[in-house]
Formats: C-alpha cells, sequence, structure tokens
C-alpha cells in the first residue's frame, strides 16, 4: 500500500509540474468560459440554464484533453527515455505502476473538475443543488474512461512529436463535434448526426441532463460503454503487438 501511495504522488505531482496541462485543462477551459459566457453575447433565453451548461462543457473538454494529451503524451515520453524500462527493473510491481497512473490522473481529474467549478461561481454564480454538483463531478470522472482508453493508444506511438499531433487532432475534433464548445444545435445536420454517435457528445450530454434535473440517458451511457471496449481491446491487442515484435 506505501509503494502505491508513494507512486501515485510521485505521478500526482509530476502532472502538476506539466505546464501543458496547467494551460490546457485549466487555463483554456477557464479562458473559453469566461469568453462564451460574459463577452460574447450567446443569445440563450435562459442566460442562468446556459452558464451552467457551458460550465459542464469546459469541465468535461478540460478532462477529455487531459485523459488524451497529457495521459498520452506522458507515456510515450517515458517510454523513449527508458523510464518504462527502468521501472522493469525496479522492485515496483507493473500492475502498482500502472493503477498508480489510473489513480493519480483520477484525481489529477478531481482536481481540475473542482478548479472549473470554483471558477465558474466565481465568474457567473452558477447555483446548482448540493447533488447535482456531485453527481455531475462523479459522471465526469466515470464517464472520461473511454478517453484514457484513447490516452493509452495515444502512449503506444514512437515519437512523442506524432503523439502530440494525433492527440491534439482528436481532441479538438472531439470537442467541436461534441457540442463543447458551442450547441449542437448550430453544426450542420450531417455533423450533428455523427456527433450523436461520439464519446463526446455522450459524454457531455450525461452531464447536461443533470444539471436539468434529468438522469443521463441510457443511450449515453451504453455508447461510451461501447467506446470504452473497443479501445481496451484495441490498446492491449497493439500492446501484445509491441511486445511480440
Amino acid at each position: 500500500m506505501n509503494m502505491l501511495l508513494m507512486q501515485c504522488k510521485a505521478e500526482i505531482l509530476r502532472v502538476l509540474r506539466n505546464k501543458y496541462y496547467i494551460f490546457w485543462s485549466l487555463v483554456m477551459p477557464i479562458l473559453f468560459y469566461y469568453i462564451f459566457t460574459k463577452v460574447v453575447n450567446s443569445g440563450m433565453a435562459d442566460k442562468q440554464l446556459w452558464q451552467a451548461h457551458y460550465l459542464m462543457s469546459m469541465a468535461t473538454f478540460s478532462v477529455m484533453g487531459s485523459s488524451i494529451m497529457t495521459l498520452g503524451i506522458r507515456m510515450v515520453q517515458e517510454r523513449l527515455t527508458g523510464w518504462s524500462r527502468f521501472i522493469r527493473i525496479t522492485p515496483l510491481p507493473n500492475s502498482i505502476y500502472f493503477f498508480a497512473k489510473m489513480i493519480s490522473q483520477t484525481l489529477v481529474h478531481l482536481l481540475s473538475i473542482i478548479v472549473i467549478f470554483i471558477a465558474g461561481y466565481l465568474i457567473n454564480g452558477v447555483s446548482l443543488s448540493a447533488v447535482q454538483w456531485i453527481t455531475s463531478g462523479l459522471w465526469i470522472l466515470l464517464a472520461s474512461a473511454p478517453f484514457l482508453a484513447i490516452g493509452t493508444l495515444i502512449g503506444m506511438m514512437r515519437k512523442v512529436e506524432t503523439a502530440s499531433g494525433v492527440s491534439n487532432m482528436i481532441y479538438m475534433a472531439l470537442a467541436i463535434t461534441g457540442g463543447m464548445w458551442m450547441p449542437m444545435e448550430v453544426l450542420p445536420n450531417l455533423m450533428q448526426q455523427i456527433g450523436h454517435w461520439l464519446p463526446s457528445y455522450n459524454f457531455g450530454s450525461g452531464v447536461w441532463d443533470i444539471i436539468r434535473g434529468q438522469a443521463p440517458t441510457l443511450s449515453s451511457v451504453l455508447i461510451l460503454a461501447g467506446y470504452l471496449i473497443v479501445f481496451m481491446l484495441l490498446s492491449n491487442y497493439i500492446r501484445k503487438k509491441q511486445e511480440a515484435v
């Protein structure tokens, strides 16, 4: 247990010292939230609901980015610098190393959610019930699993530059087509039809339902679970192929 706790601490410190995490997962979502709720006129009839809606969009945007980019690029860097190989010759079991990475990433996500929720309260006075705040945070934490799986796929790439470019492209494409930057209704019809099947839209849709006093739909849960299974199987297959080589 002590070994797991120490490894979790080390992983968290490494993430928090990463300037890219600070920018992409904290600064940019809060900046976007301020611009699209205070500067740009959204034209929404219910301003308070829009402010809460966009706050949740930015929280999911932050966690999705941290899962795909921070985790994925860090895994590539560790392999290229020989850190992963070094870990194998230490007394630290691979299972502890893996679980520590996942646990620390989840704790970092929790920090991001808390910081962005506080920003929403301070900037616009977003007011939700205690149950809505807690269930929103829990949904964002649990439903981010498919994006962690994408992060592990990114982490299997051979170059940091490639991983960075691909993760950026996936991150931005999912954010735009998933309705995190703007409501799905303003997107072209074809993009809306595609977007409803993407993990990013169903990730955001669940928490948007919660702030409206509803439960996430079963379809959102099933779609996210399906993506998680597919990405995990693909990740496991690629890892075995790489180890065989």
